[in-house]
């Protein structure tokens, strides 16, 4: 998917003006506070997607432009299984944004045979914004597939390293922590109190209806409501949500 050549054929230049009409300084201002430099809606942006539906090629020329909203774009309109390895590692670490690096992980990583090797490679990266996307695919496998994890050996890497992190791995190292005391009992009380003794992100401003990103409360939060999903229909399950 990652292009060299700077030339911009019709096609780049109809969609770039098409982005461009859609712009927004009130969302590009908001998105300035979060490290995102675009001003589009995404739910505008998945619409032109929708249209667009799968073009590689397109995809690798609206990447090329190193414009955030292109790439997003150009994310959503990629064959995922696709993309080679080496292009993945290249894309992450030319991604830039915040936003990009998200999309990337979650809508192509993820669904490429490379997600593995990928996990592996960036988490041990020196660069703490690669790393922190080895750490969101690790996050995932705690989740979802952990056999062959070392849980204790994250844990212990995480209460000696979360507190010092850089922003975005911080926050990847806080939701691998999070996602360990969610779901594994067995490690649920050494997680809650690494959360408690680290107190990363425990005054992070949070929105009402919202859960907060400090570890303890978006554990017992968690826990509390798969618990209410066990209990008979009766009961009535939060509907505050999880930090985005």
């Amino acid at each position: 998917m990652v292009q060299t050549t700077s030339a911009v054929t019709p096609a780049v230049a109809e969609v770039m003006a098409e982005l461009a009409a859609l712009e927004d300084p009130q969302i590009r201002a908001v998105n300035l506070n979060h490290g995102d430099d675009h001003g589009v809606n995404l739910t505008k942006l998945r619409a032109v997607a929708k249209r667009l539906k799968t073009q590689p090629e397109l995809g690798s020329e609206l990447w090329a432009t190193g414009d955030t909203a292109a790439r997003l774009l150009a994310l959503l309109i990629c064959r995922p299984k696709a993309v080679e390895r080496d292009e993945l590692d290249a894309m992450l670490r030319e991604a830039g944004t915040p936003k990009v690096q998200d999309w990337l992980v979650n809508y192509v990583v993820k669904k490429n045979s490379h997600v593995e090797e990928l996990r592996v490679l960036w988490f041990a990266d020196a660069d703490p914004v690669v790393a922190s996307a080895g750490w969101a695919l690790t996050t995932e496998r705690v989740a979802k597939s952990p056999e062959g994890l070392d849980l204790d050996g994250l844990l212990e890497l995480i209460e000696a390293e979360m507190k010092d992190a850089p922003e975005r791995l911080q926050w990847a190292m806080n939701h691998c922590l999070a996602q360990i005391g969610i779901e594994h009992p067995e490690h649920r009380a050494r997680a809650l109190a690494i959360g408690e003794r680290l107190e990363v992100l425990k005054d992070y401003p949070t929105p009402p209806g919202c859960t907060s990103p400090f570890a303890p409360i978006w554990i017992t939060e968690m826990v509390s409501r798969q618990k209410a999903r066990r209990q008979p229909a009766s009961s009535c399950e939060s509907s505050r949500r999880q930090p985005g």
